[in-house]
């Protein structure tokens, strides 16, 4: 019996251009106008000019946790880390291309932005080689409404968010080359067709360790190897066991590290489960079901209606216990059962684009997340959007057949409208004042809107108007424990220390394990000199978080006003061990390897904060004073004459090169930088006892033993100025009083040997005047 042919099924370079994607047009524009990398490049130009606001912006949000602040990218923990620790969260890969894009241009807002624009161009393109490998009508006119919607800003103009571009082009890339390996394999093709599918492998794997929301894609491809070939093979399935493996490894990583199993306090103010935030307790399995039927639809209504769009949407008002709550999730499981009978007919397409939907949504609906978020369906969306294409260009042969430019003209009116709408949405994440008056304005009862207003007022100095803020946080949320610590911080900034650690307590009261709060409250102690109880915040503070660097710097910089030298040392190492870009506590770290006497360890590290902080005029300062102590006079001057450059009213550097100049015996001009340090500082009692000196070695006997009882003014204790006082009494022959003189010193400092000498010695000659 012969065995019936083959029917040959077109290969992606034999699809019409009416179906491929760049639509009836590209057949009567010029050949050179026809060519795919000419739509590509529009897609990509396309893209740049709809996101052409975001050159302007800066950081937002939790850009810091993810990137600015994070240890594994400014810090010391690398690479490694990345990989190896729960550092990385959900994102490894995502965040080994933070590390090296920080390793190029360091932390300027714009190469980030520019990247994440450029990938997101990259991904329309290849949506639109997915559709067209797909053989869907209006593949391109798909990517474009897909690439220009104005639901995608959040995902492209947020800097953080680009764990949704990245992993979105290695998703797209595995679809691309599985349909490469699919039709090839039906062609009987050997050829290339083992190199598409070990493609497929590794940018699925790729793709979940941008982002873990992708472990759906080995569904994903199972519905294109359906809408291929109209039905699931055995053999099909088997190769995309693989991935179904990579997606179980990623989820367990995700359990791991999250504990998706259980539920995090809401302090932002978002949408959960449709209950009531302020209130406690975890919602139950029927208001967790009602929320993530009811995020489904709500992501679709974004997607066919994106207005408004907010970055915190308003709490849903839900009672699982109503079965009016319960009619979403029977259209849920009905539309895709009808769909699905009648995919034989018309509904095939349909069904697709709404499985697909589902499907790429199911991890970031209400049973393993928390809240709704636009960045959740960069990938969702494009399928309603390709169906969406699809759609256009079917109903434009229907209604204006063979009038090419005409539908041309009506796809790009639609385009040029997403695009403007896009455009005008990126405004909003230009900075974070901008993005939270946006969220306020349409979700006025977001209380962590106001409290990130308020910090980014705080953050400019504005403190009554950050106040306001955060007072209106917690007027809609009285139990929101970082609006309390935002509150103290201003207080504390105020000079109302009392009132500031009352915050801080209200904060611990909620959230005993608060570290923040525990280190402001530190601070709050050691602004009022108890050192004790600062000391004792701070070691609390590491208790919880034992990685916060900066909570190592303000335990060491307490335990050297303690006197706590060895300790402090241990501290700022621990800061520069997670954070070795911390040039205050290099800078502190060298002062106290001053008053251990170790200069040359000192001066490594004052170098070491001015190669981080070239304009740091107290370090050249104090670098100036370890390199007077090392003998190295030449070198200290030019040291405090930098630190006078960056800040003319410097009283200690003046005070400082004053005594450079006075060892080198240019006399007038150390009066004059003493001078000058007292005219800043008239309290500085050295300024006034060097003065003195100078003084004297000038025979200016009287102007000199004024300088020193000016000095004994402001500090009587000080034994050193009674020993110069003495000597300068000595000089005008005025014994008795000098005799008093060193005396008190002596009492002030018993092994004072010169204060002995001299005392001996008026003694004995004003007992010889006496005989």
């Amino acid at each position: 019996m012969a065995k019936r042919p083959k029917k040959k099924k077109t290969r992606s370079s034999e699809i019409p251009a009416k179906v491929a994607g760049a639509g009836a047009v590209a057949q009567r524009l010029p050949s050179w106008c026809s060519r795919d990398w000419i739509w590509g490049l529009i897609l990509v130009l396309a893209v740049i000019l709809a996101y052409s606001p975001v050159w302007r912006a800066g950081y937002i949000w939790d850009d810091d946790q993810l990137l600015t602040a994070n240890p594994v990218i400014i810090g010391p923990l690398g690479l490694k880390e990345i990989w190896t620790t729960s550092a990385a969260d959900l994102c490894p890969l995502t965040l080994t291309t933070f590390w090296w894009e920080h390793k190029l241009w360091g932390l300027a807002p714009l190469p980030y932005h520019l990247a994440n624009v450029l990938m997101h161009g990259a991904c329309a393109v290849l949506l639109w080689r997915v559709l067209r490998s797909l053989q869907i009508p209006g593949a391109w006119l798909g990517a474009a409404l897909w690439a220009l919607h104005p639901v995608e800003v959040e995902s492209v103009a947020w800097i953080a968010e680009m764990k949704n571009t990245q992993s979105g082009l290695f998703f797209l890339l595995s679809i691309l080359f599985f349909v490469r390996w699919l039709r090839t394999r039906d062609l009987d093709k050997r050829t290339g067709g083992g190199w598409n599918y070990s493609l497929t492998l590794l940018f699925a794997a790729l793709a979940m360790a941008s982002k873990s929301s992708t472990v759906t894609l080995p569904v994903v491809l199972c519905l294109c190897a359906w809408w291929l070939e109209g039905r699931w093979q055995w053999r099909t399935l088997m190769k995309v066991g693989p991935i179904f493996l990579m997606s179980v490894a990623a989820i367990a990583s995700t359990l791991c590290v999250n504990n998706w199993a259980g539920v995090e306090t809401l302090e932002r103010g978002v949408t959960f489960a449709g209950v009531d935030p302020l209130k406690q307790g975890v919602p139950s399995w029927p208001e967790r079901l009602v929320m993530t039927v009811d995020g489904f639809w709500f992501y679709l209504g974004k997607v066919i209606w994106p207005h408004p769009l907010i970055t915190i949407y308003p709490r849903w008002q839900i009672d699982a216990g109503q079965w009016l709550s319960y009619l979403p999730l029977f259209a849920v499981i009905l539309v895709p059962l009808f769909l699905w009978l009648k995919r034989e007919s018309w509904s095939r397409p349909w069904f697709f684009a709404f499985a697909y939907f589902l499907v790429a949504l199911l991890p970031v609906l209400g049973l393993a997340d928390r809240y709704v978020a636009d960045h959740y369906q960069y990938l969702p969306s494009m399928g309603p959007l390709a169906l969406a294409g699809a759609g256009m260009a079917r109903l434009a042969d229907f209604v204006i057949p063979g009038r090419s430019w005409l539908q041309s003209t009506l796809g790009a009116g639609v385009l040029l409208v997403l695009g403007l709408l896009s455009w005008q949405r990126a405004w909003v994440y230009e900075s974070e004042e901008t993005l939270w008056a946006d969220t306020l304005a349409k979700n006025p009862n977001c209380w962590a809107g106001y409290n990130n207003l308020g910090n980014a007022l705080l953050q400019k100095g504005q403190l009554d108007e950050a106040m306001t803020q955060f007072q209106k946080a917690l007027a809609i949320n009285p139990n929101y424990a970082e609006a309390h610590c935002n509150v103290g911080v201003v207080l504390s900034q105020k000079g109302q220390f009392d009132e500031a650690m009352a915050q801080y307590r209200k904060v611990l009261e909620i959230d005993p394990n608060y570290s923040e709060a525990h280190n402001n409250l530190g601070i709050a102690f050691f602004q009022k000199g108890q050192l004790d109880e600062a000391i004792a915040q701070y070691q609390k503070a590491l208790a919880i978080n034992p990685n916060d660097a900066e909570v190592h710097y303000n335990l060491g910089v307490a335990l050297l006003q303690n006197g706590q030298l060895d300790d402090a040392i241990a501290q700022f190492q621990a800061t520069l061990e997670l954070n070795p870009g911390f040039a205050e506590a290099h800078h502190n770290l060298g002062t106290a390897l001053v008053t251990k006497g170790r200069m040359d360890e000192a001066i490594a590290r004052f170098q070491k904060a001015l190669e981080i902080n070239p304009n740091d005029a107290e370090a050249h300062s104090h670098l100036g004073n370890a390199l007077v102590h090392k003998g190295e006079v030449d070198q200290a001057l030019t040291e405090f004459r930098r630190a006078l450059e960056i800040n003319p009213n410097y009283a200690e550097a003046h005070s400082n090169l004053g005594i450079i100049f006075a060892r080198k015996g240019q006399l007038d001009e150390a009066m004059a930088q003493y001078q000058k340090a007292l005219a800043i500082n008239p309290s500085d009692t050295e300024a006034y006892s060097n003065l003195g000196n100078v003084l004297l070695q000038k025979g200016k006997v009287d102007e000199a033993i004024a300088q020193y009882k000016n000095a004994l003014e402001i500090n009587p204790n000080y034994p050193e100025i009674h020993y110069n006082l003495g000597v300068a009494l000595d000089e005008k022959g005025e014994t008795n009083e000098a005799i008093a003189q060193y005396r008190e010193a002596l009492r002030l400092k018993p092994d004072f040997s010169a204060a002995q000498n001299n005392l001996a010695k008026d003694i004995a000659t004003q007992g010889t005047s006496q005989k």
